[in-house]
């Protein structure tokens, strides 16, 4: 049997394979870097605005490959489907629109999460059991939460270009967050980001250690008072 083409999916679905993985060591690094560093080596304007993180501790990085789910808003069927296609160490990202007024995923999605091994879960929407989020093993990143649970009759798509909370995100790129926010590193780019941001943490070191010793250079900011017309 042949296999049907893009435009033989009835509309509003559709179910792309799986992105080629990344390399686990680079994942890795991305692991112990802070999302605002990577952030400022990547022009300081990219990034979600709006969503909160669910689980309990600040000090929890997040770092993993999207497998991206976009949803008609409080509908879950292609995010159970997603489940079933996810990889240990990726990162489900689902577009719900942002609506808030039923959850996308709970307590009993959790353990599946958990049991496929994923590093986390961005959802521009709503979850519930926040309880169960809340414990340790599993990082999130929501918009809201309800208590009024989610339909299951579709339409959805996977592995599609998305949109959560103001961030872009393609089928797997690199999806980094922590307790400022998320951010995510296109595939293609995510050596060179590694790279700029180890750079620029470098930097802010000197930086933070300049303000210790009370040594920092007042010319760092005078120069520019002066370029607007200050006398400094």
């Amino acid at each position: 049997m042949s296999t049907p083409s893009p435009a033989d999916w009835p509309p509003g679905y559709r179910i792309n394979p799986n992105p080629a993985r990344l390399d686990a060591a680079l994942v890795e690094a991305f692991g112990t870097l802070p999302v605002a560093g990577i952030g400022d080596a990547m022009s300081r304007n990219i990034g979600t605005i709006g969503l909160r993180q669910y689980h309990a501790r600040l000090d929890t990085t997040m770092a993993g490959q999207a497998l991206t789910v976009r949803v008609r808003p409080g509908d879950n069927l292609m995010i159970h489907k997603a489940l079933l296609m996810a990889q240990p160490g990726d990162v489900l990202v689902v577009d719900g629109g942002g609506d808030i007024s039923q959850a996308l995923v709970g307590g009993l999605m959790r353990t599946s999460c958990i049991a496929r091994q994923l590093a986390g879960l961005v959802i521009d929407g709503a979850i519930r059991d926040l309880c169960e989020w809340a414990e340790d093993g599993m990082p999130i990143f929501a918009r809201g939460h309800t208590h009024r649970g989610p339909s299951k009759d579709g339409p959805g798509e996977i592995n599609v270009p998305v949109s959560v909370a103001g961030l872009a995100v393609m089928p797997g790129d690199l999806i980094v967050g922590d307790a400022d926010g998320v951010i995510a590193i296109p595939a293609d780019q995510a050596q060179s980001v590694l790279e700029k941001t180890r750079q620029h943490l470098r930097k802010e070191a000197q930086i933070r250690e300049a303000n210790r010793t009370g040594t920092a250079d007042p010319e760092r900011f005078d120069a520019i008072l002066r370029a607007k017309g200050l006398p400094v």
